[in-house]
């Protein structure tokens, strides 16, 4: 395999493009803004006004776009990735999305003859850039193995989850995780800076204690600062944690802090920080 069609190069993909031409791939990309990746398209990714013209000749499809609708549009729409691409294609969604949808994909990919991987990731913007993801992969053994040079010019921890749609759940599990902890990281702050201890200080105490996460070294420190640029926009951890809710609800499990996290995340979107990164979520206690 030697040219892969992205569609959707937003923070965390306009990194994995590059990863993947150094590693000696082809990139053909598709955005719906070119003005945003005049950069990657000077460094020699091939530009297309379309999806279907960008798909074709290529032997693998990469998604990454922002949402379960942007996954339906970019794969189902006519003249979109399964009128076009070819034939025996290996497509592999990193969207973080339904695995419901995830599942559908697969069926009427396979279907129609194709090769369908849903494969999201952690480890934000400096993994993509870093190369350093973890990838979480749900689909056919025997794709997952061909596609694995592609994974490995991303990410350095690649794991198959299981069938169609398991990728999916590990990504949600993975962010009821991250809820829980950057709730407590935020609460642990608030509480700090009440009782007048010296946040550095106290960040540099615990960061190697059984507190110290990946989540902490992350964003202690832009917390604190009041830095919110975004690694990971807000808005599209709501989508993620909404996903997991529905997904535990189906089972009959109550999951109180991903409940509540949810909750807050939702009132700081509603009050316009949705483009902010995660760590805004200590605006919900300031």
């Amino acid at each position: 395999m030697n040219d892969i069609a992205w569609i959707g190069v937003g923070i965390m993909g306009k990194s994995m493009v590059r990863n993947l031409r150094k590693a000696g791939y082809r990139l053909h990309i598709y955005a719906r803004n070119r003005a945003k990746v005049e950069d990657v398209i000077q460094e020699g990714a091939l530009f297309y006004d379309t999806i279907g013209a960008c798909v074709q000749g290529c032997q693998a499809v990469v998604t990454m776009v922002g949402f379960p609708q942007d996954v339906e549009e970019v794969y189902f729409q006519p003249g979109n990735i399964l009128d076009r691409a070819e034939p025996g294609a290996y497509l592999i969604d990193m969207t973080t999305t339904s695995p419901t949808l995830a599942q559908r994909l697969y069926s009427e990919g396979t279907a129609r003859g194709f090769r369908v991987l849903d494969a999201p990731v952690t480890g934000g913007d400096t993994g993509a850039r870093d190369g350093t993801l973890s990838i979480l992969v749900g689909g056919e053994e025997a794709d997952y193995q061909a596609c694995l040079p592609i994974f490995q010019a991303m990410g350095t921890n690649i794991n198959h989850q299981g069938p169609a749609g398991c990728g999916q759940h590990a990504k949600l599990a993975n962010q009821i995780m991250i809820a829980g902890t950057l709730s407590g990281i935020c609460e642990a702050l608030i509480y700090a800076k009440a009782q007048g201890l010296d946040l550095e200080r106290l960040i540099a105490s615990l960061a190697t204690g059984a507190a110290g996460s990946k989540q902490l070294d992350a964003f202690g420190e832009k917390i604190i600062t009041g830095d919110y640029a975004p690694g990971f926009f807000l808005k599209h951890f709501v989508k993620d944690m909404g996903l997991a809710l529905s997904e535990a609800r189906e089972k009959g499990l109550s999951l109180e802090i991903l409940d509540q996290a949810l909750a807050n995340y939702r009132q700081l979107e509603a009050q316009g920080f949705g483009d902010l990164g995660t760590q805004a979520l200590i605006k919900h206690y300031q």
